[in-house]
């Protein structure tokens, strides 16, 4: 039977003069955070709507010869030739050729203009490299996956290039092998809401992949992964996205740092085994989601390094098991970490968690322990007990407990929550177990945030 709120304040009144008697011996001082500071955070990212268009007409050259249609020039190409391309050109573009190369001039001069309609660049062959191509204005139709660069052939590697005004910027249809580096895709702000374009990539059904260096805004989501494996991605900046990062039954893939910042969410990780998220950063996801690393059935995985700062939640995790959550900076967020739904993890350790609102919300049905053999996490809300100066507090923290739980499932009770009796209530459960409620208890809590870093986020009114 569920407790009342009149029952579970008279467990509070029962320990109330046990905890305070208590409170001088084992000392009550927290952590100092800092005093009028705000998020300071403002990554380099391109002025995307402000790309200057090729004024010519224009010109694709092989050797000696020059064409004034790059299709044309496609279709002469041989086998290891070199096409350079100037200009404008309004046309669609299939490459049947194999191991062909297209350079655009220096500067972005040159660009493939598909007029609003259907895919404007085709890679059916393998082995086609593109390098400083600039492909524009594909289709509008989400139906038919209009794209800026279709990609069929394997091997394809886009390098130094710009995809703009795009519904898919760059689909991969069923490929192994390809790279894009350094690449700027851009979707169509003016399209709302997000639900109704596409995506920067698209991972379908493909493997063996790199993506790294690439900046993506204004698609829907910057990477979605649909049956793929084996795909890296790699020093990518996203924003202004509904997800910056989307995985969706894709298996043995890496995430690692990554920027995902002011989207609905950073990085939402589903219904996928075996993941790596690596040394990302997602700051600023407040939309509709506000999840800076979201794990939703999500097992076997490893999320470590990663700074989770300012978002709604800063790690959601649903329905996912047998994770190992280490090493992640988890600063300013409503909630740092929300588990929900049988959510468990065998290793939750040395992360940070500093200044957020809520540290730990946890609907689960039992009590577990966040902490490594000997060490557990740094919780900026934790009283201070380190006598032996091992690094590591004589006193467990219970950053989700018995006023925790007493709040959520009766909402009219937060007004209380900075009161005398829970504050001596959260003082008798981290002292010693006079009651033990499903939640979030740290053995081995640390006695300073092992990342320095978390630092930077801060600048002074």
């Amino acid at each position: 039977m569920k407790p009342t709120v009149s029952r579970l304040f008279a467990v509070v009144a029962s320990v109330f003069l046990v905890a305070s008697g208590v409170g001088v011996a084992l000392g009550t001082a927290a952590p100092s955070t800092q005093a009028d500071t705000t998020i300071a955070y403002d990554a380099p990212v391109p002025d995307e709507y402000a790309f200057d268009a090729p004024t010519e007409s224009g010109r694709a050259t092989i050797g000696n010869e020059s064409y004034t249609s790059l299709q044309a020039a496609v279709d002469a190409a041989a086998p290891g030739d070199r096409i350079r391309l100037r200009g404008e050109f309004d046309e669609h573009v299939v490459v049947e050729t194999p191991n062909v190369t297209l350079v655009g001039e220096a500067g972005f001069g040159a660009r493939i203009d598909g007029n609003g309609t259907g895919d404007v660049l085709t890679l059916d062959a393998s082995d086609v490299t593109l390098r400083r191509v600039w492909v524009h204005n594909s289709g509008y139709d989400t139906s038919e996956n209009d794209a800026g660069i279709w990609v069929n052939g394997t091997n394809a590697t886009i390098h130094n290039s710009r995809v703009t005004a795009s519904t898919f910027g760059i689909w991969l249809n069923g490929v192994s092998g390809v790279h894009i580096e350094d690449t700027t895709i851009v979707g169509r702000e003016s399209v709302e809401p997000r639900s109704y374009r596409g995506n920067g990539i698209q991972v379908w059904k493909t493997d063996d992949a790199t993506l790294v260096d690439n900046r993506i805004t204004d698609t829907r989501d910057g990477i979605y992964y649909s049956w793929a494996s084996n795909v890296t991605a790699r020093n990518n900046t996203m924003w202004d996205l509904r997800y910056g990062v989307h995985y969706m039954y894709s298996d043995d893939c890496t995430l690692a740092n990554n920027v995902a910042f002011d989207n609905d969410a950073g990085y939402a990780v589903m219904l996928s085994e075996r993941i790596r998220v690596i040394n990302n950063t997602a700051v600023n996801n407040t939309g509709t989601s506000g999840h800076g690393i979201l794990l939703k059935r999500i097992d076997h995985s490893v999320v470590d390094g990663n700074e989770v700062v300012a978002n709604g939640n800063g790690l959601y995790v649903f329905n996912s098991v047998n994770n190992t959550l280490t090493g992640n900076l988890v600063l300013e967020n409503r909630v740092g970490a929300y588990f929900t739904a049988g959510s468990s993890s065998p290793n939750v350790s040395e992360n940070s968690f500093i200044n957020n609102d809520e540290p730990v919300r946890a609907l689960v049905g039992e009590r577990m322990a966040w902490n490594g053999s000997d060490r557990g996490n740094y919780w900026s809300d934790a009283r201070e007990s380190d006598v032996d100066s091992d690094g590591v507090n004589d006193i467990r923290h219970r950053p989700a407990g018995l006023v925790e739980k007493l709040v959520y499932d009766h909402p009219q009770a937060a007004v209380f929550a900075s009161s005398p009796a829970f504050d001596a209530l959260r003082l008798a459960e981290s002292s010693f177990p006079v009651i033990d409620v499903p939640g979030i208890v740290d053995h081995h809590p640390l006695a300073e945030p092992p990342h320095e870093r978390w630092r930077r986020y801060y600048e002074r009114d």
